[in-house]
């Protein structure tokens, strides 16, 4: 799965997506796409990160609360 950094529009590959559907984890192992060769995983704050249209990501992925706060 691809997101991007919101501050630089940096395309990122998610090692395992499965943490980013995690709301309790606030990171994510993940690789830079940036020119043709692999990069390494590098830890990314989920907080900064949206999708590649741009459309943030769900707050069920990041607020394990979120139920609550919408009572």
């Amino acid at each position: 799965m691809f997101v991007k950094e919101a501050q630089d529009q940096t395309l990122i590959k998610i090692a395992d997506a499965a943490d980013l559907f995690n709301p309790v984890q606030e990171t994510v192992q993940g690789q830079r796409q940036a020119g043709e060769e692999e990069q390494p995983l590098q830890t990314f704050k989920k907080s900064q990160l949206v999708f590649p249209s741009g459309e943030s990501l769900p707050q069920c992925w990041l607020d394990p609360n979120y139920q609550l706060k919408q009572a």
